[in-house]
């Protein structure tokens, strides 16, 4: 990657050096530099700081334990396998969240071996074609007051200022001295979620800070892209009035909510008012319908995003998901007080294998987070997922959706019940949606999804009920011949035009319901 590869924003766009539009598609190295509880499988009444988690890992090991411990965990969690298989598994970019602590030492002074680990990551995804943004996730003093920023319970960085001020301001020219000269460095991440809930009085100060840190970053670096964060957990945009900067993007997270256009609009009207491109930095933790919904309509509305993470113990939800070690729960229960405490040998097994478990190869790949981040087959779609609808039927016009009320198809919940009532937050996937996706006579849904092999492919719409006259369905605009099995239609598909189908759906002089759609290699005449 050379000086070229510098991103700016133009307008509401990213572009390169050579003047061409980029859409950001990465993912969070979430729990390397700073350790969150829950990616460990500990529960919300267990440790869940990066401090209060060594504190365990000393409690178990030892003092020499547990520093061999964090030194082999540092050079063990991420590596260049994992770098290799982000960039293969079609990801652009790495966010990579930092801690203060491994940066700087309690006077201020730089600490090599931090900068170390990021010097090495820059390394890796130069040669594997990959950008880094950098994430000040645990700013001096806390800019939270949770445990994502280590701060003990208070986010003292705005709450008591000094000296945590003048060190997050002399922290981040630090950073942007010794990389300003580097490509591969897409942009720098100034706070992770600042201020949430019940700490907004503070944004005034949030808004003074940010402009400490352009004035004191632009001094040394005046190429580098600059991504701010606003408060509420990156949510509320409130105190951005103008751009920041003028090589500025802002930044939104996404958790748990419904995903549909109703819920980014406000996003997509501070963009087109201030004219600055926008990311959604950080989103997941959900099942794969949601993320289908989601990271579709990041695409349909051009924002640059980074899915959250990339992986975590004994997960369902992150693209590589590492094996609980045999002991681990006896670990789990006793960091929860709810189990007595391993005996040293027990321990030190469970954490060595844990340990050797985090190489890649070794993990579990988790191909349905992967296929609803991507739209890519072997993928099921959830029908709610569709990217546009329409209808030139008699009924034409929207449906009183409360759940993508811009469609014009009917979606409702598939064991009844209210739309507006469904809870969003993440739960374990049966492997179906909970959503159905009506269409009366003249009504149409489309797709898009991109072939996982070169292999022939078919496509499989599973309805809720049989039906006597089958729907249209076409890929980029060629029928398609159906056959009908009880509730299910299959048909092959012909070679993508570009490397996506966009398939479409409609219904014809019978009502059909969608429950589901399959897009897989294989030939449905065999």
């Amino acid at each position: 990657m050379s000086a070229s590869g510098f991103l700016q924003a133009e307008g509401t766009r990213l572009v390169d050096g050579t003047g061409r539009e980029v859409l950001l598609r990465g993912v969070g190295l979430g729990n390397w530099m700073l350790p969150e509880g829950y990616m460990w499988r500990f529960p919300q009444h267990g440790p869940q700081s990066p401090t209060e988690i060594e504190a365990l890992v000393l409690d178990l090991l030892g003092p020499d334990g547990a520093a061999a411990f964090w030194r082999s965990f540092r050079q063990r969690f991420v590596t260049e396998p994992d770098i290799a298989r982000i960039a293969a598994e079609g990801f652009d970019h790495v966010r990579l969240p930092m801690s203060h602590r491994l940066l700087a030492d309690a006077l201020g002074r730089p600490v090599e071996e931090g900068y170390a680990l990021i010097d090495r990551l820059v390394g890796w995804c130069r040669r594997h074609g990959l950008r880094v943004v950098l994430d000040l996730h645990a700013a001096p003093g806390g800019q939270t007051g949770t445990n994502i920023d280590d701060s003990g319970g208070r986010p003292s960085l705005f709450e008591t200022g000094e000296p945590y001020w003048t060190r997050t301001v002399e922290l981040w020219t630090e950073i942007a001295r010794r990389y300003r000269d580097e490509p591969v460095i897409a942009a720098y991440d100034l706070l992770n979620e600042p201020l949430p809930p019940g700490r907004g009085h503070h944004a005034p100060a949030l808004a003074a800070l940010y402009r400490e840190l352009t004035v004191a970053i632009r001094a040394v670096d005046a190429v580098h892209l600059l991504t701010y964060e606003g408060t509420h957990w990156s949510t509320d945009w409130s105190i951005f009035t103008a751009p920041p900067d003028p090589n500025a993007m802002l930044q939104f997270h996404k958790y748990w909510s419904a995903p549909d256009l109703a819920s980014i609009r406000p996003y997509l009207e501070v963009r087109d008012r201030l004219g600055v491109p926008i990311y959604m930095g950080e989103g997941g933790e959900n099942t794969p319908p949601w993320l289908q919904c989601a990271f579709g309509l990041y695409e349909r509305e051009r924002i640059s995003w980074n899915f959250w993470p990339w992986k975590k113990v004994g997960t369902w939800s992150s693209p590589l998901s590492i094996r609980p070690p045999d002991g681990w729960d006896e670990v789990v229960a006793y960091a929860a007080g709810s189990g007595p405490r391993p005996t040293p040998g027990r321990a030190e097994e469970a954490f060595a294998e844990l340990l050797a478990g985090m190489e890649p190869e070794r993990c579990d790949r988790r191909g349905d987070v992967l296929a609803a981040l991507f739209h890519r087959a072997p993928l099921r779609l959830a029908p709610e997922a569709f990217a546009a609808s329409g209808s030139s039927g008699p009924g034409a016009g929207r449906r009183p959706n409360a759940f993508r009320a811009e469609a014009v198809a009917a979606v409702t919940l598939a064991g009844g019940g209210r739309a507006a009532d469904y809870d969003y937050a993440d739960q374990p996937w049966d492997g179906s949606s909970q959503f159905r996706v009506g269409l009366e006579p003249g009504d149409w849904v489309s797709y898009e999804v991109a072939p996982g092999t070169p292999a022939p492919h078919r496509v499989v719409l599973e309805l809720a009920a049989p039906v006597r006259e089958l729907p249209v369905v076409c890929a980029n605009g060629a029928g398609l011949r159906l056959a009908a099995t009880g509730s299910q239609i299959v048909a092959a598909l012909p070679e993508p035009p570009d490397g996506v189908w966009e398939l479409r759906i409609a219904a014809g002089a019978e009502r059909i319901v969608l429950a589901g759609i399959i897009v897989a290699a294989g030939d449905p005449d065999r």
